[in-house]
């Protein structure tokens, strides 16, 4: 992909679409793992990506942008973004659904940003 905006366009042309069957290669998580190649330059519309599928996904596309983008923004913009994403969760059940689901690395592992990354995993979790 040259640019994040082709990444998306190609991601939303098969978005939200099914889980694969078990075993075989998931397209939408290709198409999101393209995304996420945009993560370092491009983490404005990475973010948006995110909040605008958080919605209309089903849990399996939710874990992908937990496990794709999201937790991957996080690892390098926290300070950035994390602030935004608390205000997000707090007022959307998919978006909360979507950080129950992430992991810590990177930034998010500085022993400050872990308290608050925790804190705000487990409010998530009891609203789900």
């Amino acid at each position: 992909m040259s640019s994040i905006q082709a990444a998306i366009d190609r991601a939303e042309t098969i978005l939200p679409g099914t889980p694969a069957p078990e075993g075989m290669p998931d397209p939408r998580w290709q198409a999101i793992i393209a995304i996420s190649e945009f993560i370092h330059s491009e983490p404005e519309a990475v973010w948006s990506f995110v909040l605008q599928w958080a919605e209309r996904g089903d849990g399996d596309l939710r874990m992908c942008l937990a496990t794709c983008l999201l937790e991957h923004l996080l690892e390098h913009h926290f300070d950035e973004y994390f602030p935004r994403v608390e205000e997000a969760a707090e007022a959307s059940t998919a978006l909360s659904d979507v950080v129950s689901r992430c992991w810590k690395f990177g930034q998010a592992e500085d022993p400050t940003r872990m308290a608050r990354f925790d804190r705000l995993k487990r409010r998530c979790q009891r609203a789900g």
